[in-house]
């Protein structure tokens, strides 16, 4: 149920952010994407990370609402918005995006493995 939980958690920030950041910004410009950011990701970062809709046990990686968000982007992009219908071939142009999002996760989280054992000294 965690899992399930944490999904709905992840979609629901992700349908907020790509169905109204970007007309927010394009409407208003850089004032509307930080108007965005504060009116979306705020109550959002409340609703998933305060309340703890999203489940981060202490012991596991953290998992941010970005990579949720991400997938949404992706999904929404592969299930044809604007009634194309399924694209496959979104998907895999995807991949190297997706491929370099998680190197890049990797290397943080050993950074803040070697930045956590240099402050436990």
């Amino acid at each position: 149920m965690k899992f399930v939980r944490s999904t709905v958690g992840f979609a629901i920030a992700g349908m907020f952010v790509m169905s109204i950041w970007g007309d927010w910004a394009g409407a208003y410009g850089n004032i509307g994407g930080w108007f965005a950011a504060l009116a979306i990701i705020g109550p959002m970062w409340f609703m998933n990370h305060y309340i703890g809709v999203i489940d981060n046990p202490g012991d596991h990686a953290f998992v941010d609402m970005a990579w949720g968000i991400a997938w949404v982007g992706i999904m929404r992009d592969v299930f044809g918005v604007g009634g194309n219908g399924f694209d496959f071939g979104r998907l895999v142009s995807s991949l190297p995006t997706i491929g370099l999002l998680t190197v890049g996760a990797a290397l943080a989280a050993l950074a803040i493995n070697a930045f956590n054992k240099i402050e436990a000294k």
